[in-house]
């Protein structure tokens, strides 16, 4: 029976559907983690696949692919390592599970599926995955550890069965997106978890921007009596090192770091940089386009995109009609040179004036109303997107 145990913590940022640049992110993770003497590896929810994979899941094909990037990674433990755990879809008697897969010693040496299916808001796995039934404890190296799988941990079912089966340390593995205060609310259920049997808890979260979900990180680790023993940053990758020790029979975190969580605006402002940087990088477009109009809508999308994506990606246009005012010109170019972007001036005059000649016969005998301003508008997009059609950058929405 082991009295220690050092457990990192890797919060890490994946990509749906590249399963070899998962794999090789997290391979690399692992030498670091082995480096600074850990025994076992944490990931999170579906990190080999990419978390939510949707219907990618669903072909036979993509699902023998992430069953043999989990065969290769467990076959790398063999070398004495870090074990791994780390989720993965795993199919059985044609069933696919969103599962928790132990790596070590050379295999795949133990799967735990997940239980609760969240079914509203952005989820609907219950569309692609099967529900398992409740599962004990995994050994390992002489611990138990109840590992759970994301939603598992919000209802007590899942904890009170680990924990009537022997679990000595709680394991979370999530794919759980940001919303404002969020980090208040896992901690809360954490904590109830904890408190219901006495037993410490660790939760991994992944980060990163996937469409339109957000995942803010925020790891951490809670001790039996409930105290914060290990915090990992939000809105940024990070691997933690925590080193636990067996005290009569209780497991203790007796070395972590705590790191800064962000929270109110920055909260929110780091949300929209991450969610940014990794939909035009995963995407692949060379940077983004925006027009800037000198007001303050504009300004604070064009900071956005610089701090997510740095200023030799940013490209504004002011697009002048006749109704633009002197101090937009002054302010839009102001903005763009604090900022350092590339900034044009073209004029929407000459489009306008052609809708205005087209339209002047079904439009005869009414007074100009926002029908007029609509075309305005239209037409900055229309210039916006062939820009974006010549260059490949994406129209960046200004939209308060």
């Amino acid at each position: 029976m082991t009295d220690s145990l050092a457990i990192a913590l890797a919060q890490l940022n994946p990509v749906v559907g590249d399963l070899d640049g998962n794999v090789a992110r997290l391979r690399q993770t692992r030498q670091e983690a082995a480096a600074a003497g850990a025994d076992l590896l944490i990931g999170t929810e579906l990190y080999i696949s990419g978390y939510p994979p949707e219907d990618l899941v669903l072909k036979p094909f993509f699902q023998s692919r992430c069953r043999e990037a989990a065969e290769t990674l467990a076959a790398e433990t063999g070398d004495g390592g870090p074990a791994l755990i780390v989720g993965c879809p795993w199919v059985e008697d044609g069933r696919i599970y969103n599962a928790a897969l132990l790596l070590d010693g050379g295999k795949i040496a133990a799967i735990r599926r997940k239980v609760d299916l969240p079914n509203y808001g952005v989820f609907d796995e219950k569309r692609v995955f099967a529900a398992s039934p409740p599962q004990g404890p995994i050994a390992f190296r002489g611990v138990r550890l109840g590992v759970m799988v994301c939603e598992d941990m919000w209802t007590p079912d899942v904890s009170d069965t680990l924990a009537e089966s022997g679990a000595e340390i709680l394991i979370v593995i999530n794919g759980s997106p940001y919303e404002r205060d969020k980090h208040d609310e896992r901690f809360q259920l954490a904590g109830a978890r904890v408190a219901a049997h006495g037993l410490p808890l660790i939760y991994v979260n992944q980060v990163c921007g996937q469409d339109e979900l957000v995942f803010d990180g925020g790891s951490f680790a809670l001790d039996p009596d409930g105290m914060l023993k290990a915090q990992l940053p939000t809105f940024r990758e990070h691997v933690g090192l925590t080193r636990w020790q067996r005290e009569g029979d209780r497991w203790h975190c007796r070395e972590a770091s705590i790191e800064k969580i962000v929270e109110g605006d920055e909260e929110v402002y780091s949300a929209l940089c991450l969610g940014l940087r990794d939909y035009v990088g995963k995407n692949r477009f060379p940077g983004v386009v925006i027009g800037l109009s000198g007001g303050i809508d504009s300004a604070l999308s064009a900071a956005v995109a610089v701090d997510a994506l740095g200023a030799d990606r940013v490209w504004s246009v002011m697009m002048a009609s006749p109704y633009t005012s002197e101090v937009s010109f002054e302010d839009a170019a102001e903005c763009a040179r604090l900022l350092g972007i590339r900034h044009d001036v073209l004029s929407i005059e000459a489009p306008m004036g052609a809708f205005d000649e087209i339209l002047a016969p079904v439009f005869a005998g009414r007074s100009p109303d926002t029908t007029e301003e609509n075309i305005q508008a239209r037409s900055r997009g229309v210039i916006l997107m062939a820009i974006s059609n010549k260059f490949g950058h994406m129209v960046l929405s200004t939209g308060n």
